[in-house]
């Protein structure tokens, strides 16, 4: 398999002097793809130094944007991506691409409990990986792990798919499973990020990430979401016109209200359900 590497960067410089050497000596056929996410550091510098291809962006445009400039411009059958932070160990790539060769289409690199961030984003991804799981049917370890393995053709049916924000990772492996893609996770250990220029945001991208939560559901199986918000109307409706009925002898406005919300959340789920559809058999088709 020709392998590409991909490294999303933004003032990385100091995670790139230590990431691209181990990188070298792992892969040293594989072709390495920085996409300078209109970094202000030397991380160009430090990028060419080391040989890699260079991609650059004038102003940054997002971690989602740099992977689909760095997956467009990859040559190899199978794209590896990685942070350029220092915290993926170049040497658990050939863990990752015997996943591939073993059949999958998608290998992901799970983090355990000590590879979190911090306690908060350790319990959010939890929250995650449980709320995707029940959606998918399948048992999911890591869904926001940048670290993974895919076949070049399967992800780039997806490009339209990815935001240019924080949640490629996200989109990308439901869009794998919505689509029948089977996907591998392998243990890994993850290092702390070198130097303290986290991209991370906890107000502002917490309020992001509780809205991946609804993105998943709508991105992969949007009944899963509007059903049971229909139903909890639906009950609340029949439960306060049996208790107005009861107490009152009448039908009220709050009851018809309920009962009437129940109607139109289950009809934009199923709305929401043939978009969905042809959102995927659009990929299909690329």
């Amino acid at each position: 398999m020709r392998v590409s590497v991909v490294l999303p960067a933004k003032n990385e410089s100091e995670g790139l002097g230590r990431t691209l050497p181990a990188l070298q000596q792992a892969m040293p056929g594989a072709e390495v793809i920085v996409v300078d996410d209109g970094s202000s550091d030397d991380t160009v510098a430090i990028a060419v130094k080391f040989g890699a291809l260079v991609l650059s962006s004038p102003y940054s445009m997002g971690n989602g944007a740099a992977i689909k400039r760095g997956a467009r411009a990859a040559t190899g059958d199978v794209i590896v991506f990685m942070d350029a932070d220092g915290q993926h160990d170049p040497a658990d790539i050939p863990s990752l691409l015997a996943q591939l060769q073993a059949g999958f289409d998608m290998a992901v690199g799970a983090r355990n409990g000590a590879g979190q961030a911090s306690v908060g984003r350790g319990v959010a991804n939890a929250l995650y990986n449980r709320l995707a799981s029940w959606m998918t049917g399948h048992r999911i370890q890591d869904l926001t792990s940048g670290f993974r393995a895919v076949r070049t053709s399967r992800f780039l049916e997806f490009l339209h798919l990815l935001p240019n924000g924080f949640s490629y990772p996200t989109t990308s492996t439901m869009a794998f499973f919505r689509s029948a893609y089977p996907v591998a996770y392998v243990p890994i250990q993850v290092s702390r990020r070198v130097g303290t220029n986290s991209h991370i945001r906890p107000l502002r991208d917490g309020v992001r990430f509780l809205l991946i939560i609804f993105k998943i559901a709508t991105l992969y199986s949007p009944l899963k979401l509007f059903a049971p918000a229909a139903v909890s109307f639906a009950v609340l409706g029949l439960s306060h016109y049996a208790w107005t009925f009861a107490t009152q002898g009448r039908f009220t406005n709050m009851s018809a209200l309920l009962l009437s919300a129940s109607v139109i959340v289950f009809l934009i789920g199923l709305v929401s359900e043939q978009i969905t559809s042809l959102t995927y058999q659009r990929a299909d088709r690329l």
